[in-house]
């Protein structure tokens, strides 16, 4: 089987490409396709607890991002450098299944995939 890497670069609720990412990542791994998420740039704060997506008449996209586990997502990556430049507490996150990345690390990942799908 060929490896999916899914990008998310984009914050929760400001439009709908967070929600997208999360949707082909979980759509990909319930037909068995070996899928991992990385969250890069502004994608970075779907992993902060207090979403407040009601303010936007939204759905949490934190229990999407909770769900993956059940899914069969082995690894939800994210980008360590865009989170220390946004000040988001690494510690504090909405899931705890979270590998924190550096920029060569993202660069292999990256390197390794068969298809990349970017949001």
């Amino acid at each position: 089987m060929k490896s999916i890497l899914c990008i998310s670069r984009h914050p929760p609720y400001s439009s709908a490409l967070a929600r997208e990412a999360l949707e082909t990542v979980l759509a990909a791994a319930a037909f068995d396709q070996p899928v991992n998420l990385l969250l890069m740039d502004e994608g970075i704060w779907q992993l902060t607890p207090a979403q407040q997506p009601e303010a936007n008449k939204q759905k949490s996209l934190a229990r999407n991002l909770s769900a993956l586990e059940m899914f069969g997502v082995e690894r939800v990556y994210a980008h360590h450098r865009s989170a220390v430049e946004r000040g988001l507490n690494t510690e504090a996150l909405c899931i705890d299944t979270v590998q924190w990345l550096n920029d060569e690390q993202v660069q292999q990942l990256i390197a390794q995939q068969d298809h990349l799908l970017s949001f």
